[in-house]
């Protein structure tokens, strides 16, 4: 398998972009500034051929072979037709690693001027991203390739998910989602048309890479089967990685063609694939973040017992229904020892049994003991907390509690919390401290039934 050095794309110490612009409305514009504004410490270099002097206080050059210094990444945002002659000039300059962002090759049917980039990118041994993608983003290094401004679209803070996309719409769309979840990004990669580099050379990467804990992709094809399979039998040793595959009918297959000029084939033959190499399989958007935040919390479950703590009854059942669809899951029983003991703490209207149904006027002292006492429960694998913030007893003090004791267990442990802005503010809480928080009990359930079949996987591998 080809190892590409992607290193001088992701944490690069010299930026060209080619393409820079005064103009606020055009790409190269807005990926200059997002360098800027991203604080991006490296040494940051603009290239246009009509400009002199600067843009924005960034020293502006006519061709990157004019520029001295050694550039790791050079940043292509100039028409199609330009291109190859632009990744020439960069070939021969010495440029380590190049991203295009322009659109208007095979994804329009234009396959000769994308087969003339790939033979420069070959020629020069310059790892080349794209075309027709957003590019790259890596908020430790403070690279930002995206042509979308940070005030449309938020940046995730720092974290351990890395997101493969080959969509840029999909990509930009859940980056902004991430931004709200309590997990953070490691790093995004944009590959588009997959034109060089491809999924199977970024997942080779992300492999060996320690910032990366957890990677979610979202994928319409697969170019070089043999050698996915192959970085696929590893990387999901090492770590988790959910997928959500697009062109799962005849339609959506003919949308992936000419999005990313992708050949999406069987549906079945990718699922089949995925489920025997141990990846996450995502139905949609929710799940790709729904699973991500779980699986980055690297807690991983050693049974399938499973406790509901709750403070509504009702939830309480629907998420018992839940556990028992979900064909993998099971109703932790109580040990003795700990059922006679919450029985002696516990009002007379609490019913000793799972669910065990704290009541509606439970307040941060009731979790406590049901907490201390259920997770030194050899009995219970597992623990899905619901805390409904309309209640009475309900508040920060709660919050504060389960997130106290997110950090003394070695069990996984969710919560499942619905409502709006007093709920919202309580789940920002929760899950700005790491503990993942569900909105409703499917959601909740599925995901814990996926993390126990990846650590299931990852014990047999």
């Amino acid at each position: 398998m080809r190892k590409m050095n992607l290193i001088p794309m992701l944490k690069p110490d010299s930026v060209a972009i080619i393409g820079a612009s005064r103009d606020p409305d055009k790409v190269g514009h807005v990926i200059l500034q997002n360098y800027i504004n991203a604080g991006y410490s490296g040494r940051l270099y603009a290239v246009n051929k009509k400009a002199d002097g600067d843009i924005m206080g960034v020293k502006t050059f006519v061709s990157v072979a004019d520029i001295k210094d050694k550039i790791d990444l050079a940043v292509i945002a100039v028409p199609a037709q330009f291109v190859p002659k632009v990744l020439e000039e960069c070939g021969k300059a010495g440029v380590r690693t190049a991203v295009v962002v322009s659109g208007g090759f095979a994804e329009i049917g234009n396959t000769q001027l994308q087969d003339e980039m790939v033979s420069i990118a070959e020629k020069y041994a310059m790892p080349t991203l794209g075309p027709n993608c957003l590019g790259v983003m890596d908020p430790r290094s403070r690279i930002d390739t995206l042509f979308l401004p940070t005030y449309k679209l938020s940046r995730p803070r720092v974290g351990g998910v890395s997101f493969v996309c080959q969509s840029g719409a999909v990509g930009s769309t859940v980056l902004d989602l991430i931004s709200g979840e309590g997990f953070g990004l490691s790093k995004f990669i944009s590959y588009g048309n997959a034109a060089h580099v491809d999924e199977v050379d970024i997942l080779n990467y992300l492999m060996d890479d320690e910032e990366t804990k957890v990677v979610i992709m979202y994928i319409e094809g697969i170019k070089r089967g043999k050698e996915f399979i192959e970085i696929a039998k590893k990387i999901t040793k090492k770590k988790p990685v959910v997928v959500l595959k697009a062109g799962r009918t005849a339609a959506g297959t003919a949308a992936a063609h000419s999005h990313t000029a992708a050949l999406a084939g069987s549906y079945e033959a990718h699922e089949a694939l995925f489920r025997q190499y141990g990846f996450t399989i995502a139905e949609d958007l929710g799940d790709l973040l729904n699973y991500a935040k779980i699986l980055s919390s690297e807690t991983f479950p050693k049974g399938n017992r499973t406790m509901i703590i709750t403070n509504g009854g009702g939830t309480g059942v629907l998420v018992a229904d839940a556990i028992g669809s979900s064909g993998i899951l099971a109703m932790a029983q109580l040990g003795q020892k700990q059922s006679i003991y919450l029985r002696k703490s516990m009002p007379p209207l609490v019913n000793i049994r799972n669910p065990l149904d704290l009541a509606g006027d439970a307040d941060d002292k009731r979790y406590e003991t049901a907490l201390a006492t259920i997770t030194s429960d050899d009995n219970v694998d597992m623990i899905i907390v619901i805390a409904l913030f309309q209640t009475p007893g309900a508040d920060s003090r709660v919050a504060a509690k389960l997130v106290n004791f997110k950090d003394r267990t070695d069990k996984p442990m969710i919560v499942l919390s619905i409502g709006a802005e007093y709920t919202q503010m309580h789940r920002i809480m929760m899950e700005s401290a790491g503990l993942p928080v569900y909105d409703s009990p499917s959601a909740a359930v599925r995901s814990l039934a996926e993390l126990l079949k990846y650590a299931n996987y990852r014990n047999r591998a």
